[in-house]
């Protein structure tokens, strides 16, 4: 039964995450926080960094399998995805070795803070896209290399230190500093976030931080999901979704840096 309910957030997970352009983490981390950590309805992690090396192992799943589905579609834009992604490897290194510092406090009250600080940024995401969302990029398209590999280094911390998925800040900075088509932004993000969870991955696993079952089962999951998100997301328009699920996010953060996890 585990592994079912696993199967199914992953499923979840991976759809939405690959629709949005958020990569997953971000709604696994405060259900693991909740639910899955000392003093949840179910106990499978006991430390922060079991909570963000496993939501790493489903985030690498679900962009993964996203990013080749994206890759068909010829939706990568390869002139920025390799760079950018061999910018975020160093940041991804620098969190996983950071997060060892954190307890479960320090999780709540600083993943707290995030939230409340991305569901702004998603709501005002969510309220400003562009009304003409192209899936190509536009002929003669220039962009400033060198601040989208100065903003992927920090989109590489941030994803291996709190087990997110970065696209839910790489898209938008994509779409309105670099001036990236709403749907390339969002392929080219989940390529270089494959790529960076990968390296966070190798390194959560060489400090032995993921917790096998869920990791594995919610990660099948979110591979299926990935493919279904990526096949609808030209015929879905996610400004309404985004609107809701900032709101929700704002909320958690509100619960978890005033009142922490359940003890």
């Amino acid at each position: 039964m585990d592994i079912v309910l696993f199967l199914l957030l992953g499923l979840f997970v991976g759809t939405f995450g690959t629709l949005v352009g958020i990569g997953g983490g971000l709604i696994c981390v405060p259900i693991f926080i909740l639910l899955l950590s000392d003093g949840g309805v179910y106990p499978f992690f006991h430390s922060a960094a079991q909570i963000t090396g496993t939501s790493l192992v489903v985030v690498f799943a679900n962009a993964a399998s996203g990013t080749l589905a994206y890759i068909r579609q010829k939706r990568v834009f390869f002139h920025a995805a390799v760079p950018f992604a061999l910018a975020t490897l160093p940041g991804a290194w620098l969190g996983s070795s950071i997060v060892d510092k954190f307890n479960m406090e320090k999780l709540d009250f600083y993943y707290g803070l995030f939230l409340l600080f991305m569901a702004c940024v998603m709501y005002w995401n969510a309220t400003h896209r562009p009304s003409v969302e192209l899936t190509e990029i536009p002929q003669g398209f220039r962009y400033s290399r060198a601040l989208g590999i100065i903003a992927s280094f920090g989109v590489g911390f941030i994803s291996s230190i709190f087990g997110i998925g970065g696209g839910v800040i790489h898209v938008p900075l994509m779409i309105y500093l670099l001036g990236f088509p709403v749907h390339v932004a969002t392929a080219t993000s989940h390529f270089v976030l494959a790529c960076s969870s990968a390296f966070g991955v190798i390194s959560h696993f060489l400090l032995d931080h993921i917790v096998w079952v869920p990791a594995i089962a919610i990660s099948v999951g979110a591979a299926i999901g990935a493919q279904i998100g990526a096949k609808i997301s030209k015929k879905t328009k996610s400004k309404v979704i985004l609107a809701l699920l900032s709101l929700a996010m704002f909320a958690l953060g509100l619960r978890l840096v005033l009142l922490g996890s359940p003890k």
